[in-house]
């Protein structure tokens, strides 16, 4: 991870000097280190929290699929987050409003694969695509309704972007996304129990709803944290955590930490790939575009796989 964000920093569009920023606190170097270093570490945050949500999700589930994006937890987020920019809301309510949405979301696609019966990869897979239309649906209507200026401030909450934000909000984004990616490392051991069955846990001692409970909220905080800031970056939930516990096995006590590194290492340098594109095409891809395309064929593959294994 630390690797990768030393290799963030050197690429862009402007090479500024380490030694030149080190020695003149006042050059144009330091300035842009300074903004650039803000937006690695943001990039680092937002991995973080994605890939142990998308760990906590597929240990609560007993399903690889399981990631925040796939299941409409993000999409819930992102509609919270668009409702409070286009209401004029200030930068203190938007994580809160993206919070109330995650929360519902997730709610709404555990509640609809339970009536259906399926809490396995099939019904979780429906669930999340039926929330994830209704979020998209809402976000077009929002947006097409809406003729102002605002409008434009939701496009990186659409397209998932990490950009140079002031180092006070990104402290913002890691402590809430920090508090909530802990919350859920503190219910590791309930996960591993989770991970023998809902019976199986309960005969052990555990509440398995309060368990549930907690890994949602907490899940759903570090979420918003960072989609109120980054908007939709696709599929870090999902490629890390699989890769992750083949590495590290699936105690979640070492799996979530292993993911949070895992996560903060690939979005830093899916961010740099974004950077260092700006040189060829002129204009920087956003973030969520690269990971999507990274992502989209390993969620095929697991697909394939899970039938497979069903």
């Amino acid at each position: 991870m630390l690797a990768a964000m030393g290799l963030s920093l050197n690429i862009g569009a402007a090479h500024p000097s380490f030694a030149r920023a080190w020695s003149d606190p006042d050059s144009y170097d330091r300035a842009l280190l300074g903004a650039r270093l803000c937006r690695v570490l943001l990039g680092a945050i937002a991995g973080a929290s994605l890939a142990a949500v998308g760990a906590g999700f597929q240990g609560l589930f007993r399903n690889p699929l399981g990631d925040p994006y796939a299941l409409g937890v993000s999409g819930g987020a992102a509609l919270g987050a668009t409702v409070a920019v286009l209401a004029g809301f200030g930068l203190a309510v938007v994580p809160a409003a993206a919070f109330a949405g995650a929360v519902g979301s997730t709610a709404v696609v555990l509640l609809t694969a339970r009536a259906s019966g399926r809490l396995g990869a099939e019904g979780l897979l429906l669930a999340g695509m039926v929330s994830n239309a209704v979020t998209n649906a809402g976000l077009a209507l929002l947006r097409s309704s809406v003729q102002n200026a605002r409008t434009q401030e939701t496009l990186t909450i659409l397209l998932g972007t990490i950009s140079e934000e002031p180092a006070e909000r990104v402290a913002r984004v890691a402590v809430t996304a920090g508090i909530g990616v802990l919350i859920l490392w503190g219910h590791s051991k309930a996960l591993n129990l989770l991970a023998l069955g809902d019976d199986g846990a309960a005969s052990l001692g555990l509440s398995v709803r309060r368990a549930e409970r907690a890994v949602f909220l907490a899940s759903s905080l570090a979420v918003a944290s960072v989609v109120s800031v980054c908007g939709l970056i696709p599929f870090v939930g999902l490629i890390v955590p699989n890769y992750a516990r083949s590495w590290v096995g699936g105690d979640h006590r070492v799996l979530i930490p292993a993911c949070a590194l895992g996560g903060a290492t690939l979005l830093v340098l899916a961010d740099a790939v974004a950077r260092g594109l700006f040189l060829v095409l002129h204009t920087e891809p956003p973030v969520g575009a690269i990971t999507a395309l990274v992502g989209g064929p390993f969620f095929l593959l697991l697909l394939k796989k899970a039938r497979v294994e069903g």
